[in-house]
């Protein structure tokens, strides 16, 4: 049972099942395992909490 998971920033549902579908197809395809065994969990976060460089997205994404 492969398990993708996926951390992004917030994503439309109409993303989010793009993603699990392109994923899906893509896993079952290379282990040769059937799609309804693939578990696809996409986790959304607020850029107020991820950092990088040190700094917050939301901090940097102010200053542009």
């Amino acid at each position: 049972m492969p398990v993708i998971t996926m951390e992004a920033a917030k994503l439309t549902k109409e993303q989010k099942r793009t993603l699990a579908k392109e994923f899906t197809e893509t896993a079952a395809r290379v282990t040769g395992l059937p799609e309804a065994g693939v578990y696809v969990f996409i986790k959304e976060n607020e850029l107020d909490n991820v950092g990088v460089g040190g700094q917050l997205i939301s901090d940097r994404n102010k200053e542009v």
